[in-house]
């Protein structure tokens, strides 16, 4: 029967994703070159054989439109003759690259697929894909939820509320996963998963001083008067510090089967065990991570306590704290190097991103099983299943 597995994960270094970042010259198509052709040169794969290349972009517009992966692809060298496909699943749209790439290849459709991502967010803010007046929606979803639906800080708000999370729990989060992303880099964990560009060599959003004072004293991020009317069991403690940032990023890896590794001499890092996607409801938006958690968890016939690493992505300090609450997942397991909240969160790399530092992490730590799952806008989640080979 076949598998598949990863044979090579690479991410750029992450910037802050403003006017001044460390990669906010580099044009989105260069960034994920960049990966794509770190990936290929890294692994020795002929990028000839690659049967397609899967990307994850979230604002699909401006200089991210016209099917950004393609592009990358073409920049980075690869034959024309490999294609390229864009999708977007939100914040999980290079996490559901893999899902696709490696569905492919359990299938037999590929042998050599890349999966990636990237997101240019100083260069294409959130939302830019919607121009000012224009509806996304459209009359249905009016219909269906007539009170609105929310902005992702009310729905982390709403979570905290639902889950009585306070302000210290996820201030006290999100400055463990800054030191976590400190000493990681400090101990060299990340030197194996980063590509350096244009003199960048490290994620530039992590604070190794930050401390749960300095967090106390910033301004809730969200707090809107008629939210505020609307559900006034919010507290209003989402910050920027107990958020993600917004970042500029792009992250790739090769997927094959363990048939085809051995051909061509590659090692592989881990096999892809099981997958889900879920829904949930998109008001609260952001907890499709605990249904997707138990449904992927279901199919691989393991239980929370099998489970070595976790990746959780760090839109907020809330989601991952609510997932915890509700799966009993050990956070001593959870996002050992640090998260979104310290690393950044480029959209669209952020799958991809998640992956990388899994399948490096299971290696240096011995671990057998991890999970990695993402909340994402709209009220949907992926999740995934990562075995040691």
């Amino acid at each position: 029967m076949r598998d598949a597995v990863i044979v090579e994960a690479v991410r750029t270094p992450i910037g802050k994703g403003k006017p001044n970042g460390f990669l906010a010259h580099v044009h989105p198509v260069e960034l994920l070159a960049h990966t794509l052709r770190s990936l290929v040169e890294r692994s020795g794969v002929d990028p000839a054989l690659i049967d397609d290349v899967i990307g994850g972009t979230v604002d699909q517009v401006g200089e991210q439109a016209m099917n950004t992966t393609r592009y990358a692809a073409l920049s980075a060298g690869f034959p024309e003759t490999v294609p390229a496909t864009t999708v977007d699943r939100q914040c999980g749209s290079s996490q559901q690259a893999v899902h696709f790439a490696a569905q492919g290849v359990l299938s037999g459709a590929y042998d050599i697929v890349v999966a990636c991502g990237v997101e240019s967010m100083s260069r294409v803010p959130m939302w830019s894909n919607v121009p000012p007046g224009k509806d996304p929606f459209g009359p249905g979803i009016a219909a269906r939820y007539p009170d609105g639906l929310v902005p992702q800080g009310i729905s982390a708000e709403l979570i905290a509320a639902k889950w009585s999370l306070t302000r210290e729990q996820m201030d006290a989060f999100a400055v463990t996963s800054h030191h976590r992303a400190a000493t990681a880099w400090e101990q060299g964990l990340f030197d194996a998963e980063v590509a350096p560009l244009d003199g960048v060599s490290r994620d530039e959003s992590v604070r190794p001083g930050t401390t749960p004072e300095i967090l106390a004293g910033l301004k809730p991020a969200y707090h809107d008067p008629v939210f505020a009317e609307r559900f006034p069991q919010i507290e209003w403690n989402i910050t920027a510090g107990n958020a993600s940032p917004i970042s500029d990023g792009a992250s790739a890896v090769l997927i094959t089967s363990s048939e085809t590794a051995a051909r061509l001499g590659l090692r592989p890092l881990a096999r892809l065990h099981s997958f889900a996607v879920t829904g949930s409801d998109p008001v609260l938006m952001l907890t499709g991570v605990i249904p997707a958690t138990d449904k992927v968890l279901r199919r691989a016939n393991l239980s929370i306590d099998d489970i070595d690493l976790f990746e959780v992505n760090e839109a907020f300090a809330s989601v991952v704290l609510a997932w915890r609450q509700e799966t009993g997942a050990d956070l001593a397991k959870v996002n050992v190097h640090g998260g979104a909240i310290a690393l950044g969160h480029p959209l669209g790399a952020s799958g991809t991103r998640l992956t990388t530092t899994l399948v490096h992490a299971m290696r240096e730590r011995g671990a057998r099983y991890a999970l990695q799952t993402m909340c994402e806008a709209g009220g949907l989640a992926n999740a995934m299943i990562l075995e040691a080979v």
